[in-house]
């Protein structure tokens, strides 16, 4: 798709855009593969999220020993001795890790039964046919991964770029490599980041190309949507599954605008996205109660573990489930929402060396209530300077824009508030959900706002002279 485009475009800017794309691949990949850019402190980059990650390397151990659909090709952790608890601890960590690298074997296999793990799967295959050592072939999945998160980004970027030129495209890309928790994300086996915003990008290229739908393109509008969503759906599974769908349509708000589509068309093209989006996830839990079922005792005992998980991760009564789940379901939504608008998107001390408590704590930790407050201001001067110098055609597109960032933000909040009780507990990772995608069309505007007051004072100076 993208030499296609590139060949329609003329000599210039053509070297122009594949110049965005290798530099945007570049300095993302190298800040997801290895934190070159200093944005995470490097033991938690190191570490974070190595937990989750051990459950792709005790799927690979164990298809390695018993055949990759074997446990229903679901993630785990093989173990010397029957599991106790429910989840992974930092013995089985090492355990994993270690069997790996040392083509070590397990008796025992505990299960992660809450998505289908086909990053697993896929890992699996690949491990299986690299005749390299198990060393090499973990630094190769790495550098995959983080080679099509990269990719995937730059996809958004490069949509940018397109439609707001390179200013803009440039504070987004700046937003995207200086990210805490994508970097932290970019690499990670179990994450595989750049599914998440598979769909969105199927979408955004979709609709820039067929910029009015007729009856047969919603048809195939609602096709695309259900293979992006299934993909998603296997590799990650129901992870941020809200986020991801309101992100998703992110793009379609954009040309509503943009294009001022009729309430029938908006009418026409959310159905096709429901509809899509809903056959996708529906399928997906059939396959995995079957992946369940194949474990325990049949396909019911899938079923009811879809319905524990939900509501565990939701608003279920706490007396339903054990103890330790009791402060996540009784925490209030608000204290939840709050809690992640103080999270750090940017952490300058890793920059600068200053004592001051003040400084270091609140000013140099760039939190997430400072964007959006900064993203409120820039959205109105963009508005003003836009209405004052711009052409309608330009004027339209920077109103789209902006209406769309105040609806992406609905992507983050919308797990932070229907998952509330997973948010609550799970503070050290959730913050992802800013940058799907309110963070990037933010600096977007951020980006256009500065181009537009450039204009506006171009324009007096040439006046005045």
């Amino acid at each position: 798709m993208l030499t296609t485009r590139l060949k329609q475009l003329s000599q210039p800017e053509r070297i122009r855009k594949t110049a965005i794309w290798v530099v945007s691949i570049g300095l993302l990949f190298f800040g997801f593969y290895n934190n070159l850019w200093r944005v995470a402190e490097q033991q938690w980059f190191k570490n974070h999220q190595r937990g989750t990650e051990s459950l792709i390397i005790g799927r690979m151990v164990k298809s390695r020993q018993d055949g990759i659909f074997s446990a229903g090709g679901l993630t785990g952790s093989g173990m010397q001795k029957e599991a106790q608890g429910d989840w992974i601890n930092s013995d089985w960590i090492v355990e994993q890790y270690a069997a790996y690298h040392h083509t070590g074997s397990f008796p025992n296999y505990w299960i992660y039964m809450s998505q289908p793990g086909g990053q697993g799967i896929i890992f699996s295959f690949l491990d299986k046919r690299i005749p390299l050592s198990p060393k090499i072939k973990l630094g190769v999945f790495y550098v995959l991964t983080a080679l099509l998160s990269a990719i995937a980004l730059t996809y958004i970027i490069g949509w940018f770029y397109e439609e707001f030129g390179l200013l803009a495209s440039t504070f987004v890309l700046g937003s995207a490599v200086f990210s805490y928790w994508l970097t932290g994300f970019g690499k990670n086996l179990w994450w595989c980041l750049w599914a998440f915003y598979l769909p969105i990008i199927a979408v955004m290229y979709f609709l820039k190309r067929q910029r009015v739908l007729k009856n047969r393109q919603f048809i195939r509008f609602g096709i695309l949507i259900f293979i992006a969503v299934s993909i998603k759906c296997f590799i990650n599974g129901y992870e941020y599954i809200t986020t991801a769908l309101i992100m998703m349509i992110t793009p379609c708000i954009y040309y509503a605008v943009l294009d001022k589509w009729s309430r029938q068309h908006c009418l026409k093209c959310s159905l096709a996205a429901i509809t899509g989006s809903g056959i996708a996830i529906l399928l997906s839990l059939i396959m995995l109660c079957f992946q369940i079922g194949a474990v325990k005792e049949g396909f019911m005992d899938g079923v009811a573990h879809v319905i524990y998980s939900f509501g565990r991760r939701t608003y279920g009564e706490a007396e339903d489930f054990p103890k330790k789940y009791a402060a996540s379901l009784r925490a209030g939504t608000m204290e939840v929402v709050i809690t992640y608008m103080y999270g750090v998107f940017l952490d300058l001390n890793n920059y600068l060396s200053i004592k001051n408590a003040f400084l270091s704590n609140f000013l140099l930790k760039i939190r997430y209530y400072y964007l959006i407050v900064l993203f409120a201001v820039m959205s109105a001067l963009l508005f003003w300077h836009s209405n004052k110098a711009m052409l309608p055609k330009r004027r339209q597109s920077y109103i789209a824009l902006i209406c769309t960032t105040w609806f992406s933000i609905l992507a983050p909040l919308s797990w932070f508030v229907i998952f509330k009780s997973h948010s609550y507990v799970h503070t050290h990772m959730s913050f992802l959900l800013w940058q799907m995608p309110f963070t990037l069309f933010g600096f977007a505007v951020f980006g256009s706002a500065v181009i537009t007051w450039s204009q506006n004072r171009r324009k007096i100076e040439s006046q005045q002279g």
